[in-house]
């Protein structure tokens, strides 16, 4: 696995979670990579949560704006999703997602009403 997520879990709705993703990959100018999270819902299609173009302009779907935070840590080549005021309709897991490298193996984010 090239980009290993973390931080999911079981957490009611309101609560806060944070996920990681690290780049496992030796050589890729991860300073400059464009980086992204997406969820998939089960019977749902997988869809944009946050990115981070290599510009360093962030973007948000508008079902998690105020509420979402996408940053990175280039020094440990990692990308991060901070979730506050979580929502059953969060409930999903979630990929990170970098063109340089490909997708994340997922992490399982369940919000319980």
């Amino acid at each position: 696995v090239q980009l290993q997520a973390s931080g999911g879990g079981l957490v009611q709705t309101g609560g806060s979670l944070r996920l990681s993703c690290t780049c496992e990959v030796s050589g890729i100018n991860f300073r400059t990579a464009a980086l992204a999270w997406y969820r998939q819902a089960p019977g749902k299609q997988r869809e944009l949560v946050a990115s981070m173009p290599s510009g360093g302009s962030t973007n948000y779907a508008d079902s998690v704006k105020g509420r979402f935070t996408i940053s990175r840590n280039n020094a440990k080549n990692t990308v991060f999703l901070q979730m506050s005021s979580l929502k059953p309709e969060d409930t999903a897991v979630y990929y990170c997602y970098s063109p340089l490298v490909g997708w994340g193996q997922g992490t399982q984010v369940t919000v319980s009403s």
